[in-house]
């Protein structure tokens, strides 16, 4: 029996690549689904290709602001009245060797990436109680994984994977199931990519869209924390 279809859930960054593909599998489920993202244009785009019927809803709101996160919060409690399912997704990643790295690029990774998960949990954190809800982030195998030029991407990361585990700890005790998301190469727009047949062998974004599906049909008392997800062969060329 599918009991997913009167929950609610927010995602940030979710008018383009893993975001939108969490939306449209969520929506799927009958779930109402809201959206939030910097560029208006860009949201209203992604809230036409859901369907924008009445189970979707757009939200301008930038997570390094933490009142832009208690604001989208706020109007979806408006709208719908609760808040069960929230995730994390909003991201940038600039690469380069830490001595070329510029400073408004690591500033940038760091308040996106990880203050942003912990604005938009700490904005969200009362509503999820109230409903006993799942909070996710997604991170990255970088999360775990080093490597060259990634310093600040790396930083943000194990960062974001740190905070969502000592999240999970302090969160249990109101019943809020809490999990990060640690993804491979993903076939998404991100770092100006251009997603293609060249990105076949890549997680889609639907794929990360059926993992969180999964995860909120699990039974309560069991909670996958921390799920790494890689392409089962990758590209080696």
């Amino acid at each position: 029996m599918n009991t997913l279809h009167t929950k609610v859930a927010y995602i940030t960054g979710g008018s383009k690549g893993i975001g939108l593909g969490v939306a449209n599998a969520l929506l799927e489920q009958g779930m109402k689904v809201a959206i939030s993202g910097r560029n208006k244009a860009v949201l209203e785009d992604a809230v036409q290709s859901l369907g924008a019927t009445e189970r979707v809803l757009g939200i301008p709101s930038d997570v390094t602001s933490y009142q832009d996160e208690v604001n989208a919060v706020q109007r979806i409690l408006e709208q719908w009245g609760s808040l069960d399912v929230v995730l994390a997704n909003a991201g940038v990643g600039h690469f380069a060797a830490v001595d070329d790295m510029e400073v408004e690029h690591w500033n940038q990774m760091i308040s996106t990436n990880l203050t942003g998960a912990f604005h938009t949990l700490k904005a969200s954190c009362e509503a999820l109680k109230d409903t006993k809800g799942y909070y996710m982030t997604l991170a990255s195998l970088a999360g775990t994984n080093f490597f060259a030029k990634g310093a600040g991407y790396n930083a943000s990361k194990f960062g974001v994977v740190g905070f969502t585990q000592a999240a999970m700890l302090d969160l249990r005790k109101y019943d809020i199931k809490v999990t990060t998301i640690m993804p491979g190469s993903v076939a998404t727009h991100f770092n100006s990519n251009v997603p293609d047949e060249k990105d076949a062998w890549k997680i889609q974004p639907e794929d990360i869209g059926n993992l969180v599906v999964d995860l909120l049909k699990m039974h309560p008392r069991t909670l996958p924390s921390k799920v790494e997800v890689r392409p089962t062969r990758p590209d080696l060329k």
